[in-house]
């Protein structure tokens, strides 16, 4: 399967250099590029791409309010954040805007492939260190102890939750599985069922839905 994939940055110069790399694979293609974010939403209604590169910092509209359109109007569109900063201030609200990740503009060809190809499948690129960092240093966006209780978390089983819990605190699959003597393919399976019970688009989502409710609380 083919990869269609937009390009969202203010700088043409990075555009032609993200599109020469993505024309060179055999299981990608760029399908158009935005200066913006407005025309990046624009483009998404009515292109509907697998994944989106999103700039942060653009003019018109900028990447974190054109992530949170973009989700709506091309839902089955995946977002990866693109930033110049590592931990930029403008991450995790691109994250909570239902972005499935984020990487350094610097980030090696190589590498930001991969995370393509992840985000594509369906996975969050963002590593559980990263998580836990990014999680202690915006905990003052997180609710207070009086946020409302989401009903959805009667949906899951008591593993199930177990499960959230430690996906909430930034751990990997593997280092889920060893706190809480499963196989990582099990608790990659409880975590897709976590997924589709709380009617979350992936593993980023999973981890502020915990915060959001309490289940885990920054240190």
């Amino acid at each position: 399967m083919t990869i269609r994939i937009l390009i969202a940055d203010d700088e043409a110069l990075l555009r032609m250099a993200f599109g020469t790399v993505l024309e060179a694979q055999p299981d990608m293609t760029p399908v158009g590029e935005a200066a913006d974010g407005a025309q990046a939403v624009r483009l998404a209604r009515e292109l509907r791409p697998d994944v989106v590169l999103m700039d942060v910092r653009m003019p018109e509209t900028d990447g974190i309010e054109a992530t949170r359109q973009v989700v709506e109007v091309s839902p089955q569109s995946r977002v990866l954040i693109l930033t110049t900063f590592d931990l930029d201030a403008y991450a995790f609200a691109g994250l909570a805007a239902g972005a499935s990740g984020f990487l350094l503009k610097n980030t090696r060809p190589e590498e930001l492939l991969t995370a393509i190809r992840n985000v594509a499948a369906g996975d969050a690129v963002l590593s559980p260190r990263i998580t836990r960092r990014l999680l202690e240093d915006f905990r003052p966006h997180l609710p207070d102890g009086g946020a409302v209780r989401d009903d959805r978390l009667d949906r899951l089983s008591a593993r199930e939750r177990e499960v959230l819990v430690e996906v909430g605190r930034g751990l990997s699959n593997a280092e889920v599985a060893a706190a809480l003597y499963l196989a990582e393919a099990t608790v990659k399976s409880h975590l897709g069922r976590i997924l589709h019970k709380l009617e979350l688009r992936d593993r980023i989502q999973a981890v502020v839905f915990a915060h959001d409710n309490r289940l885990v609380r920054p240190a």
